[in-house]
């Protein structure tokens, strides 16, 4: 009896110290939103960098290599400054997995939470971010003030932690998506193909294309988002022996947009896209939905988890990454933009223009 007891108490005790690192507390999520969004505000991806590095590289249309060397130039100059990427901060998309084995100390709903954390970052005094959010879409279009509500999609999962991953989308590039329904037999690459032109070069390239397939009309938008939050590897893909019929079409497709010459900025050249991401998933046998959704060129999400231990840690930042590039600036006209003439407008595309200082 004595051994038994010993036993059944060594087991609760057990089980009591698991179920403590299972908790979530409020404060750890809002401060761990905040801390990603201030991130993402300012720090490209590692496998962004590199692939603009890359890009910029092998361009050989000067217009495209300026563009491409201003946005490297651009990004590190935000990184050193702690100040945003782009002008537009985006609005706000989290994908959060919830493990069903978590439990929760706050007094906040799911939601409430990841808002909370919205708005401290955007409100943050030592970096404020443009809040571009509007309540009453079709009437009023009143701005919130704090970039809130975020758009969050929510999934149950298996385990005891909490995956989130933090994404800023600007407005140029999310005006540029794009669905359909095709019919069974209609060929995908044709309709990208014929699709992408038509988005001209407000979407920012070079970034990154996301394809959602299959399920129903909101499932293929989705999927077409949640691609864009993967990792840039289409040139890992390429090296491989026996890719997935999935991944011979992402090749496929990566070389025939890239081969449009849309280029950086709408500018041509060799880069369009830096990868293209594709999902899919079950559908009706009478449909083929399909979803295209681009990122721009301030690329931002970043991946973090929370088991009960306190707030996310991010990545640390690898300046390195980025080439010794400096602007001649003698090379550009300064403008007012105040008082722009269709002659300045009409300048050579291998002279870029800046606006005067006063002006920025």
């Amino acid at each position: 009896m004595i051994k038994m007891k010993v036993d059944y108490n060594i087991s609760c005790l057990y089980i009591l110290d698991i179920r403590k690192n299972m908790i979530i507390k409020q404060d750890h999520l809002i401060d761990s939103v905040h801390s990603a969004l201030q991130y993402i505000s300012y720090y490209h991806s590692p496998d962004f960098i590199s692939a603009m590095v890359s890009a910029y590289e092998r361009e050989t249309n000067q217009s495209a290599k300026n563009a491409i060397s201003q946005i490297l130039i651009n990004s590190k100059m935000c990184a050193l400054g702690k100040r945003p990427i782009c002008q537009d901060t985006g609005i706000v998309n989290v994908f959060v997995e919830v493990g069903m084995d978590i439990q929760w100390e706050s007094e906040l709903t799911l939601e409430e939470m990841i808002n909370e954390g919205v708005r401290r970052a955007y409100n943050e005094p030592d970096n404020r971010l443009r809040a571009s959010i509007v309540s009453d879409p079709l009437f009023s279009r009143k701005n919130t003030q704090d970039n809130t509500p975020a758009v969050i999609h929510t999934k149950l999962v298996k385990g005891n932690k909490l995956d989130i991953t933090v994404a800023a989308k600007g407005g140029g590039s999310e005006n540029k998506s794009k669905f359909t329904v095709l019919n069974p037999d209609d060929n995908l690459t044709d309709w990208v193909l014929k699709t992408i032109p038509t988005m001209g070069a407000g979407w920012c390239p070079p970034g990154m294309i996301g394809i959602g397939v299959g399920g129903t009309a909101e499932k293929a938008m989705l999927m077409a988002k949640s691609a864009l939050m993967d990792p840039i590897d289409i040139n890992q893909i390429k090296d491989k022996s026996d890719p997935t019929e999935i991944e011979s079409l992402r090749i496929n497709l990566f070389n025939k947009i890239n081969a449009l010459g849309i280029g950086a900025q709408g500018l041509g050249g060799l880069t369009t896209v830096l990868d293209v991401k594709i999902q899919d998933y079950p559908t009706h046998a009478a449909s083929l939905p399909v979803a295209m959704i681009p990122n721009c060129a301030a690329t931002r999400h970043v991946h973090f988890t929370l088991d009960g231990s306190g707030v996310a840690e991010l990545p640390e930042v690898d300046l390195s990454l980025y080439p010794d590039l400096e602007m001649d600036v003698s090379k550009y006209t300064k403008v007012d933009l105040n008082n722009l003439t269709q002659s300045q407008m009409a300048v050579s595309y291998t002279h870029l223009t800046l606006p005067t200082s006063d002006l920025v």
